[in-house]
């Protein structure tokens, strides 16, 4: 292995030109989505309502490559292409013959992986004549990099934002209203579908799949309004493999590879960001682990089950065949925010179901003692989402030590935790606990 500097900076010309499309390399075809009302498999025209066509096509495609767009390129050139850093401190701490690295995507403006997609999915709706988006967000990542990307494309934009997160995370609503956005706590009275659950439960906590609900339902009443989606669908995990083609490039030059790759999940876009690019070397016969991590208070992957069920609370959206806790489950107000969905992608959950990945969950408070170690080694503070990534890294570095094997070990860091630090203060005083 060659000699290598801790940050391995990519160069402008190493960012992607097309996304990489695991469908047509899938172990097997992944099962339709059925119509909500007929139970029939859905068609293109069905999903015209929500989204626009050139998303609905990159849904369904069997292409392998395709082609990133010029406009969305040149924002990327933004923050891409991010920095791969070796993570020789943590090593050093860990006492471990591992080797850690990351790709760092809390360097984006937003402080996420998520503008990838939110840059992509505004201009395919710009491009089509949308005026406005509407849209869910628990932590806020995904309303503030919509909200970015809106702004960048001329676009109005309502973000539906779970209400504990809405008073979690101020300074994330904040955000996305700097970028123009309107941020409503949801459940709200807004809509049909938030009042109904306000009339069952005035002090639920709110959910993703009540937020979704929400959002669509704002989204179906005008010809010129649309709804984005952060995760879980094809053409957002799909947006998301920069990430992980990057990664190749950067393993390239300092001629390593890895044994493993680890994210957390949620929805699975950031994880499968990551993870899909090395999918094709796993099947090809690599010894490579893609692990997906998540937490104990919402086990889609762990404690789930793999059938089919609606993306949203109030029932309008397709059903997806998936790892589900059930469309009306709440999950309790745990920091990790962007964790707290009750599916999983189909993608992602095919690949677990065929055991190309696996997954596992940890509690709160481990979490955080992992994000502090990382946070006192490398220095930079990561989101409680990624703090789950790290949990995982650290336990198999630990592994690597007791076993004296020097295995790789490469994970994403998916956000920064500098708007997150009301959580960490919880943690740092004795005040957090399990969930």
């Amino acid at each position: 292995m060659k000699e290598q500097p801790k940050i391995i900076q990519l160069e402008e010309k190493d960012i992607p030109e097309a996304w990489y499309n695991v469908l047509p390399d899938l172990p097997k075809p992944l099962e339709p989505p059925l119509h909500p009302a007929t139970r029939e498999p859905i068609k293109p025209d069905d999903l015209a309502p929500i989204f626009p066509m050139g998303l609905i096509e990159q849904e369904v495609s069997q292409e392998r490559y395709i082609d990133i767009p010029g406009e969305v390129l040149d924002i990327y050139r933004i923050w891409r292409p991010t920095p791969f850093i070796r993570a020789t401190r943590l090593e050093q701490y860990l006492q471990t013959p591992a080797r850690i690295y990351y790709k760092n995507e809390g360097v984006s403006p937003a402080g996420s992986h998520k503008p990838n997609t939110a840059v992509a999915q505004a201009y395919y709706n710009k491009k089509e004549g949308v005026r406005k988006l509407t849209t869910e967000t628990g932590a806020g990542q995904w309303g503030s990099a919509l909200a970015m990307a809106c702004n960048f494309f001329g676009l109005e934009l309502q973000v539906f934002m779970v209400r504990s997160s809405f008073h979690q995370k101020p300074y994330r609503r904040v955000l996305m209203e700097t970028w123009g956005a309107k941020v409503q706590p949801s459940p709200s009275e807004m809509t049909e579908a938030g009042r109904k659950v306000l009339e069952k439960d005035p002090d639920t906590p709110g959910s993703l799949g009540i937020a979704i609900s929400e959002a669509i339902e704002l989204a179906v009443q005008g010809d010129d309004v649309k709804y984005s989606l952060g995760s879980v669908l094809n053409h957002v995990l799909l947006h998301q493999t920069v990430i992980g083609l990057e990664a190749k490039k950067a393993f390239e030059l300092v001629g390593d590879f890895p044994d493993m790759v680890i994210g957390c999940v949620g929805g699975g876009s950031n994880f499968g960001g990551t993870a899909l690019p090395f999918v094709v070397d796993r099947l090809q016969g690599k010894d490579i682990r893609l692990i997906a991590v998540e937490p104990t208070s919402c086990p889609t992957l762990t404690g789930g089950r793999f059938e089919y069920d609606f993306g949203d609370t109030a029932e309008m959206t397709p059903l997806l065949l998936m790892y589900t806790l059930g469309h009306e489950f709440v999950p309790p107000p745990s920091h990790a925010g962007g964790l707290r969905y009750h599916g999983d992608a189909p993608i992602i959950s095919l690949l677990v179901k065929e055991g190309v990945m696996e997954a596992r969950a940890y509690h709160q408070v481990e979490v955080f003692e992992a994000a502090v170690t990382f946070s006192r080694t490398e220095g930079i503070i990561p989101a409680p989402e990624t703090s789950h990534a790290i949990k995982a890294v650290i336990d198999e570095a630990v592994k690597c030590r007791e076993s004296g094997e020097s295995k790789c070990i490469f994970f994403n860091f998916s956000g920064h935790g500098l708007l997150d630090l009301a959580a960490y203060d919880e943690y740092l005083s004795g005040r957090l606990s399990d969930v």
